[in-house]
Protein backbone atom coordinates (compact mmCIF):
# COMPACT_ATOMS: atom_id res chain seq x y z
CA UNK A 1 0.00 0.00 0.00
CA UNK A 2 3.03 2.28 0.30
CA UNK A 3 3.59 2.11 -3.63
CA UNK A 4 -0.26 2.78 -4.53
CA UNK A 5 -0.33 5.72 -1.81
CA UNK A 6 3.12 7.15 -3.17
CA UNK A 7 1.65 6.79 -5.90
CA UNK A 8 -1.55 8.45 -5.40
CA UNK A 9 0.14 11.40 -3.79
CA UNK A 10 2.52 11.92 -6.64
CA UNK A 11 -0.12 12.28 -9.48
CA UNK A 12 -2.08 14.38 -7.43
CA UNK A 13 0.43 17.15 -7.02
CA UNK A 14 2.57 16.86 -10.08
CA UNK A 15 0.05 16.45 -12.74
CA UNK A 16 0.70 19.85 -14.84
CA UNK A 17 -2.27 21.88 -16.63
CA UNK A 18 -3.52 19.66 -19.75
CA UNK A 19 -5.30 21.06 -22.93
CA UNK A 20 -8.98 21.22 -21.51
CA UNK A 21 -6.99 23.48 -18.15
CA UNK A 22 -6.38 26.43 -19.73
CA UNK A 23 -10.18 27.30 -20.18
CA UNK A 24 -10.44 27.77 -16.45
CA UNK A 25 -9.34 31.05 -14.95
CA UNK A 26 -9.50 32.09 -11.25
CA UNK A 27 -12.27 35.03 -10.73
CA UNK A 28 -12.62 38.10 -8.74
CA UNK A 29 -13.90 36.19 -5.46
CA UNK A 30 -10.45 34.67 -5.46
CA UNK A 31 -8.58 37.81 -5.18
CA UNK A 32 -7.57 40.16 -2.55
CA UNK A 33 -10.58 43.12 -3.26
CA UNK A 34 -9.97 46.62 -1.68
CA UNK A 35 -11.69 46.63 1.43
CA UNK A 36 -12.62 43.67 2.42
CA UNK A 37 -11.77 42.61 5.90
CA UNK A 38 -8.86 39.95 5.88
CA UNK A 39 -9.16 36.59 7.96
CA UNK A 40 -6.25 35.28 10.66
CA UNK A 41 -4.94 32.24 9.18
CA UNK A 42 -2.59 30.42 12.60
CA UNK A 43 -0.60 26.84 11.71
CA UNK A 44 -0.68 24.43 14.10
CA UNK A 45 0.91 21.03 14.51
CA UNK A 46 -1.50 17.77 15.97
CA UNK A 47 0.00 14.31 17.32
CA UNK A 48 -2.81 11.88 16.75
CA UNK A 49 -4.04 9.22 18.91
CA UNK A 50 -6.69 8.02 16.64
CA UNK A 51 -4.07 7.92 13.74
CA UNK A 52 -1.17 6.52 16.40
CA UNK A 53 2.29 7.21 15.82
CA UNK A 54 1.21 10.17 13.27
CA UNK A 55 2.20 13.83 13.12
CA UNK A 56 0.10 16.63 11.33
CA UNK A 57 0.34 20.08 10.55
CA UNK A 58 -3.27 22.17 10.46
CA UNK A 59 -4.04 25.63 10.03
CA UNK A 60 -6.95 27.65 11.18
CA UNK A 61 -8.79 30.42 9.48
CA UNK A 62 -10.96 32.86 11.19
CA UNK A 63 -13.07 35.70 9.39
CA UNK A 64 -12.74 38.98 10.55
CA UNK A 65 -16.32 38.85 11.35
CA UNK A 66 -16.04 36.22 14.19
CA UNK A 67 -16.33 37.89 17.93
CA UNK A 68 -17.71 34.75 19.53
CA UNK A 69 -21.54 35.95 20.22
CA UNK A 70 -22.30 32.82 18.29
CA UNK A 71 -20.70 29.62 17.17
CA UNK A 72 -19.23 29.87 14.15
CA UNK A 73 -19.86 27.84 11.02
CA UNK A 74 -17.13 24.90 10.31
CA UNK A 75 -15.46 24.35 7.04
CA UNK A 76 -12.71 21.13 6.96
CA UNK A 77 -9.84 20.74 4.13
CA UNK A 78 -8.40 18.06 4.04
CA UNK A 79 -4.64 18.63 1.82
CA UNK A 80 -4.74 21.42 4.25
CA UNK A 81 -1.75 23.35 2.62
CA UNK A 82 -3.13 22.86 -1.02
CA UNK A 83 -6.12 24.63 0.28
CA UNK A 84 -4.89 27.60 2.48
CA UNK A 85 -2.62 29.14 0.22
CA UNK A 86 -2.97 32.05 -1.19
CA UNK A 87 -1.15 31.68 -4.19
CA UNK A 88 -2.30 28.23 -4.91
CA UNK A 89 -5.36 26.74 -7.15
CA UNK A 90 -7.68 27.71 -4.66
CA UNK A 91 -7.02 30.31 -2.32
CA UNK A 92 -9.79 29.61 0.26
CA UNK A 93 -9.19 32.23 2.83
CA UNK A 94 -9.00 34.94 -0.15
CA UNK A 95 -12.40 33.29 -1.29
CA UNK A 96 -14.21 32.61 2.10
CA UNK A 97 -12.87 36.62 3.25
CA UNK A 98 -14.62 38.02 -0.01
CA UNK A 99 -18.16 35.63 0.42
CA UNK A 100 -18.24 36.42 3.74
CA UNK A 101 -17.60 40.01 3.82
CA UNK A 102 -20.65 40.27 0.90
CA UNK A 103 -22.89 37.59 3.31
CA UNK A 104 -22.91 34.65 0.79
CA UNK A 105 -21.57 32.49 3.44
CA UNK A 106 -21.74 32.79 7.49
CA UNK A 107 -19.23 33.81 9.45
CA UNK A 108 -17.20 30.47 9.39
CA UNK A 109 -13.84 29.07 10.26
CA UNK A 110 -12.58 26.84 8.69
CA UNK A 111 -9.63 24.23 9.05
CA UNK A 112 -7.04 22.89 6.90
CA UNK A 113 -5.49 19.63 7.74
CA UNK A 114 -2.34 18.27 6.33
CA UNK A 115 -2.38 14.32 5.92
CA UNK A 116 -0.29 12.66 8.61
CA UNK A 117 3.83 11.64 9.05
CA UNK A 118 4.73 8.67 10.45
CA UNK A 119 7.81 10.71 12.01
CA UNK A 120 8.73 12.41 15.57
CA UNK A 121 9.30 15.42 13.91
CA UNK A 122 7.49 17.06 10.94
CA UNK A 123 9.60 17.72 7.39
CA UNK A 124 10.88 21.53 7.79
CA UNK A 125 7.88 22.86 5.05
CA UNK A 126 4.86 21.33 4.36
CA UNK A 127 4.02 19.92 1.38
CA UNK A 128 3.98 16.63 -0.80
CA UNK A 129 7.58 15.83 -0.61
CA UNK A 130 8.74 14.42 1.15
CA UNK A 131 5.19 12.59 1.13
CA UNK A 132 2.76 12.10 4.22
CA UNK A 133 2.68 8.49 4.27
CA UNK A 134 0.13 8.33 5.97
CA UNK A 135 -2.30 9.74 3.74
CA UNK A 136 -4.07 6.65 1.35
CA UNK A 137 -4.83 4.81 4.76
CA UNK A 138 -6.81 8.46 6.07
CA UNK A 139 -8.25 8.93 3.05
CA UNK A 140 -8.76 6.50 0.75
CA UNK A 141 -10.14 4.01 3.66
CA UNK A 142 -13.48 3.21 3.85
CA UNK A 143 -14.54 3.73 7.94
CA UNK A 144 -15.05 6.20 10.39
CA UNK A 145 -11.47 6.59 11.58
CA UNK A 146 -10.89 9.59 9.86
CA UNK A 147 -14.39 11.15 11.36
CA UNK A 148 -13.93 9.77 14.82
CA UNK A 149 -10.12 12.05 14.02
CA UNK A 150 -12.10 14.87 13.58
CA UNK A 151 -14.57 14.87 16.34
CA UNK A 152 -12.41 13.47 19.04
CA UNK A 153 -9.10 15.43 17.86
CA UNK A 154 -9.70 18.15 16.13
CA UNK A 155 -12.99 19.65 16.78
CA UNK A 156 -11.97 19.90 20.34
CA UNK A 157 -8.71 21.14 20.04
CA UNK A 158 -9.87 24.06 17.82
CA UNK A 159 -13.00 24.27 19.73
CA UNK A 160 -10.80 25.10 23.18
CA UNK A 161 -10.21 28.65 21.32
CA UNK A 162 -12.80 29.25 18.91
CA UNK A 163 -16.95 28.70 19.38
CA UNK A 164 -17.66 26.22 16.58
CA UNK A 165 -21.16 25.04 15.73
CA UNK A 166 -22.34 21.79 17.02
CA UNK A 167 -25.54 21.77 14.14
CA UNK A 168 -24.57 19.19 11.35
CA UNK A 169 -26.15 21.40 8.91
CA UNK A 170 -23.16 24.13 9.52
CA UNK A 171 -20.61 21.98 8.90
CA UNK A 172 -18.86 21.24 5.67
CA UNK A 173 -15.96 19.55 4.54
CA UNK A 174 -13.62 19.15 1.31
CA UNK A 175 -10.97 17.55 -0.41
CA UNK A 176 -9.30 16.91 -3.75
CA UNK A 177 -8.48 13.87 -5.03
CA UNK A 178 -8.24 10.71 -2.27
CA UNK A 179 -9.07 14.12 0.19
CA UNK A 180 -12.62 14.05 -1.75
CA UNK A 181 -13.76 10.63 -1.49
CA UNK A 182 -12.49 11.19 2.18
CA UNK A 183 -14.98 14.29 2.66
CA UNK A 184 -17.76 12.17 1.45
CA UNK A 185 -17.08 9.48 3.59
CA UNK A 186 -16.83 11.54 6.54
CA UNK A 187 -20.43 13.12 5.59
CA UNK A 188 -21.60 9.00 5.17
CA UNK A 189 -19.94 7.93 8.33
CA UNK A 190 -21.32 10.75 10.65
CA UNK A 191 -24.35 12.58 8.63
CA UNK A 192 -25.53 13.82 12.29
CA UNK A 193 -21.90 15.57 12.48
CA UNK A 194 -21.22 16.76 8.57
CA UNK A 195 -23.80 17.25 6.09
CA UNK A 196 -21.88 19.24 3.52
CA UNK A 197 -19.55 17.72 0.70
CA UNK A 198 -17.10 19.43 -1.45
CA UNK A 199 -15.21 16.92 -3.69
CA UNK A 200 -12.53 18.34 -6.49
CA UNK A 201 -11.89 15.37 -9.18
CA UNK A 202 -12.94 12.99 -6.09
CA UNK A 203 -11.07 9.27 -6.16
CA UNK A 204 -13.92 7.55 -6.19
CA UNK A 205 -12.00 4.77 -7.48
CA UNK A 206 -10.66 1.01 -6.27
CA UNK A 207 -7.72 2.74 -4.57
CA UNK A 208 -8.96 1.19 -0.99
CA UNK A 209 -12.36 0.17 -2.17
CA UNK A 210 -14.10 3.21 -3.07
CA UNK A 211 -15.44 2.07 -6.04
CA UNK A 212 -18.47 0.51 -4.08
CA UNK A 213 -19.64 4.27 -2.91
CA UNK A 214 -22.25 4.39 -6.07
CA UNK A 215 -23.98 1.23 -5.64
CA UNK A 216 -23.69 1.97 -1.96
CA UNK A 217 -25.87 5.30 -2.60
CA UNK A 218 -28.42 3.06 -4.31
CA UNK A 219 -29.19 0.15 -1.97
CA UNK A 220 -29.38 2.64 0.66
CA UNK A 221 -31.47 4.58 2.61
CA UNK A 222 -30.86 8.76 1.87
CA UNK A 223 -28.80 10.37 4.32
CA UNK A 224 -29.30 13.84 4.70
CA UNK A 225 -26.18 15.13 2.94
CA UNK A 226 -25.85 17.64 0.33
CA UNK A 227 -22.87 17.13 -1.98
CA UNK A 228 -20.65 19.31 -4.69
CA UNK A 229 -18.59 17.07 -6.88
CA UNK A 230 -16.52 18.30 -9.83
CA UNK A 231 -14.36 16.62 -12.24
CA UNK A 232 -12.79 17.18 -16.02
CA UNK A 233 -12.53 14.78 -18.50
CA UNK A 234 -9.29 14.53 -18.89
CA UNK A 235 -9.06 12.89 -15.41
CA UNK A 236 -6.96 10.08 -14.45
CA UNK A 237 -7.80 6.33 -16.08
CA UNK A 238 -5.20 3.97 -14.29
CA UNK A 239 -5.12 0.48 -12.50
CA UNK A 240 -7.24 1.98 -9.92
CA UNK A 241 -9.78 2.49 -12.01
CA UNK A 242 -11.48 5.61 -14.58
CA UNK A 243 -11.96 8.99 -12.22
CA UNK A 244 -14.31 10.20 -14.55
CA UNK A 245 -16.53 7.45 -15.15
CA UNK A 246 -15.99 7.22 -11.42
CA UNK A 247 -17.74 10.76 -10.76
CA UNK A 248 -19.94 10.31 -13.54
CA UNK A 249 -21.45 6.87 -11.47
CA UNK A 250 -21.52 8.85 -8.14
CA UNK A 251 -23.30 11.76 -9.94
CA UNK A 252 -26.10 9.09 -11.45
CA UNK A 253 -26.09 7.64 -8.25
CA UNK A 254 -26.88 10.82 -5.93
CA UNK A 255 -29.46 11.82 -8.82
CA UNK A 256 -31.48 8.32 -8.35
CA UNK A 257 -31.32 8.58 -4.48
CA UNK A 258 -32.78 12.28 -4.81
CA UNK A 259 -29.63 14.05 -2.81
CA UNK A 260 -29.31 17.69 -2.83
CA UNK A 261 -26.29 17.32 -5.20
CA UNK A 262 -24.39 19.67 -8.04
CA UNK A 263 -22.19 17.93 -10.56
CA UNK A 264 -19.61 20.22 -12.47
CA UNK A 265 -18.13 18.18 -15.11
CA UNK A 266 -15.24 19.96 -17.27
CA UNK A 267 -12.47 19.30 -19.68
CA UNK A 268 -9.67 19.20 -16.78
CA UNK A 269 -7.22 16.78 -15.64
CA UNK A 270 -6.65 15.59 -12.05
CA UNK A 271 -5.85 19.24 -10.36
CA UNK A 272 -7.25 22.16 -9.12
CA UNK A 273 -7.18 24.34 -11.77
CA UNK A 274 -11.17 23.85 -12.56
CA UNK A 275 -12.17 23.14 -9.09
CA UNK A 276 -10.27 26.52 -7.88
CA UNK A 277 -11.33 28.79 -11.00
CA UNK A 278 -15.49 27.36 -9.51
CA UNK A 279 -14.84 27.40 -5.59
CA UNK A 280 -16.88 30.65 -4.75
CA UNK A 281 -19.76 29.20 -6.81
CA UNK A 282 -19.19 26.00 -5.38
CA UNK A 283 -19.53 27.15 -2.04
CA UNK A 284 -22.19 29.68 -2.43
CA UNK A 285 -24.15 26.60 -3.54
CA UNK A 286 -23.11 24.28 -0.73
CA UNK A 287 -23.87 26.83 2.26
CA UNK A 288 -27.13 28.23 0.49
CA UNK A 289 -30.19 29.04 2.41
CA UNK A 290 -33.84 28.29 0.62
CA UNK A 291 -34.55 31.49 -0.53
CA UNK A 292 -31.10 32.45 -2.42
CA UNK A 293 -31.15 28.36 -4.50
CA UNK A 294 -32.06 30.07 -7.80
CA UNK A 295 -29.31 32.39 -7.81
CA UNK A 296 -25.71 30.45 -6.49
CA UNK A 297 -26.09 27.36 -9.32
CA UNK A 298 -22.85 27.26 -10.85
CA UNK A 299 -23.26 27.81 -14.73
CA UNK A 300 -21.63 24.81 -15.80
CA UNK A 301 -23.21 22.65 -13.38
CA UNK A 302 -24.67 19.17 -14.96
CA UNK A 303 -26.79 16.70 -14.08
CA UNK A 304 -26.71 13.07 -15.67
Amino acid sequence: MRTVFGLCCFLLLTTIAKAGDEIYQLGPDSMRQEGVPQGAVTEHVWKSEVFPGTIRRYWVYVPKQYDGSTPAAVMVFQDGHAYVSEDGQFRVPVVLDNLIHRGELPVMVAIFIDPGHKKEMLPEKPGWRPQPENRSFEYDTLSDQYARFLLEEILPEVGKTYRLTDDPNQRGIGGISSGGICAWTVAWERPDAFRKVLSHVGSFTNIRGGHVYHALIRKTKPKPIRVFLQDGSGDLDNEHGNWPLANQEMAAALKFAKYDYQFVYGEGAHNGIHGGAILPDSLRWLWRTEESAADVAPESATKP
